[in-house]
């Protein structure tokens, strides 16, 4: 069947030319991990709505197994039951425009659409403004339009009550005047896909309201991009539309001051900028000197009691410890059982880290860290507090004191160690090189088809690629002290 999706359509309101992309050169999509992590997100909460809303297990799913087609005719047989059960993915078609809803509450004539969000955003009540236009000359026309959204205050009971985990807003009025406008959207969309690639211009609309997988294909291939020019913000769009793409062409006075400027001398000269005021900063702390990082999950929907949505649990910590004499050592933690991590990471990691020396992390998240801990572990709070006002962060310092052109605008230890410490590259890392797949790797390993093989080959890239941010931070404060 062709037609128009709902998600095609909210894509021709952020770009005509991605829209056209999307159907006629798929191929060109690039779609990055954190777009992908944002869609499993996204289906695991859609899987606890069904159950929140059907707790009784009498609605129907409707599947696609038999195509679009088939969909369209399995919501038609199930709005032609006398019952009112609740109906998920319940097809829609009008004009040609398809969508498919999350929730249809047919005992109380309302239209829910779930999001993983813990706010209402704008681009939902254009997604929900599409939605209900659709329905509007169905037999299931809603009453009520809802976004359902995470509550991130809602704290998990355990043995898979997640009744809370959603609150709903009601937008039926606020959907009412977009409605009146998809037929004209769905023209405008109809135009684009029948022409040639549209010329658009390219900006912060690549970015907002989600991450177009088409970037790497309509944006100019240059080695220092605008994006990377450090606080553009808004003027973005600006000095796209005066014609520049590279921030080396940018003249002086357009640059900004501060961070931009020192980026924008450094992507003109080739050369990095260092003026040792780290020296100083580093000179002054302590020995023993601790090197801390945390690897934690965050998930929607949370994994055990006592926690929320979105909170950053920490299953993991690596710790260098360096001495006056140059020695380094090396403790670490891991904890894969599956069980809630807090207690016993917070425990070891207390008796690791002694009672004396600064512990330098990079930026503020290992306070953060330590500051859930606490909550978790509400006998711990005192020992985990005197630990926090030990703590360093090396990010300022950096920031401050050195910047490579090769970093792009970023100071993340990720852009900034291979230019004074080429051989530890993240790229080199096997398996784990990142924080999200991190995460990724840690719900594999605790799963439970997950082999005993899987398992230890998880274990090993975790504990490497941990232990490989806090030898990174040993490195970074050596070549800045000497700097």
């Amino acid at each position: 069947m062709a037609g128009l999706s709902k998600s095609r359509l909210m894509s021709y309101l952020q770009c005509p030319r991605r829209l056209w992309l999307e159907k006629h050169r798929p191929d060109l999509a690039r779609v990055s991990a954190a777009t992908q992590a944002a869609f499993d997100t996204g289906h695991e909460i859609g899987d606890v709505a069904r159950h929140l809303y059907d707790p009784e297990g009498t609605g129907t799913l409707v599947g696609m197994e038999r195509g679009m087609s088939g969909a369209l005719r399995a919501t038609r047989a199930a709005l032609e039951r006398p019952d009112a059960t609740p109906l998920f993915e319940a097809t829609f078609e009008r004009a040609g425009l398809l969508v498919r809803t999350d929730v249809l509450d047919r005992a109380r004539g309302r239209l829910i659409e779930v999001k993983a969000s813990t706010a209402v955003k704008d681009e939902h009540v254009t997604d929900c403004a599409i939605q209900s236009w659709v329905l509007e000359s169905s037999a299931a026309r809603p009453a009520e339009v809802l976004l359902a959204h995470v509550d991130n205050r809602f704290t998990y009971r355990g043995d898979g009550d997640y009744r809370g985990l959603l609150v709903e807003q009601d937008l039926t009025a606020a959907v009412a005047p977009l409605r009146q406008r998809v037929p004209e959207w769905l023209d405008g969309a109809r135009r684009a896909l029948a022409g040639a690639e549209p010329d658009i211009r390219i900006g912060s609309r690549c970015r907002t309201p989600y991450e177009c997988p088409f970037t790497r294909h309509c944006w100019p291939q240059t080695d220092y991009p605008l994006t990377t020019l450090p606080g553009i913000g808004r003027r973005l769009d600006q000095l796209v539309a005066a014609g520049y793409t590279d921030i080396r062409d940018l003249p002086e006075e357009r640059v900004g001051s501060g961070d931009a400027l020192r980026a924008w001398r450094a992507a003109r000269s080739g050369e990095p900028v260092i003026d040792g005021s780290a020296w100083a900063a580093l000179a002054a702390l302590g020995w023993p000197r601790y090197y801390l990082d945390f690897e934690t999950i965050n998930p929607a929907v949370p994994l055990w009691a006592g926690t929320r949505p979105y909170q950053q649990v920490p299953f993991q910590w690596s710790l260098h410890v360096e001495r006056e004499s140059g020695a380094v050592d090396h403790a670490e933690f891991l904890d894969l059982s599956g069980e809630l991590p807090a207690r016993a990471a917070a425990t070891a990691l207390i008796e690791a880290t002694g009672s004396d020396g600064p512990v330098l992390t990079y930026t503020a998240f290992e306070k953060m860290c330590l500051d859930t801990l606490a909550e978790l572990c509400p006998d711990l709070p005192a020992a985990l507090q005197r630990l926090g006002e030990r703590l360093i962060d090396l990010h300022p310092i950096v920031k401050a004191s050195y910047y490579h052109p090769a970093m792009k605008g970023s100071w993340s230890i990720k852009a900034l160690l291979p230019t004074l410490a080429p051989d530890m590259d993240y790229a080199r890392l096997d398996g784990v090189r990142a924080g999200g797949e991190a995460q990724q790797a840690f719900r594999e390993a605790i799963a439970p088809g997950t082999t005993a093989e899987r398992h230890a080959e998880l274990r090993e890239q975790l504990l490497r690629y941990c232990a490989h941010d806090t030898l990174a931070m040993v490195r970074i404060a050596g070549f800045l002290a000497a700097a």
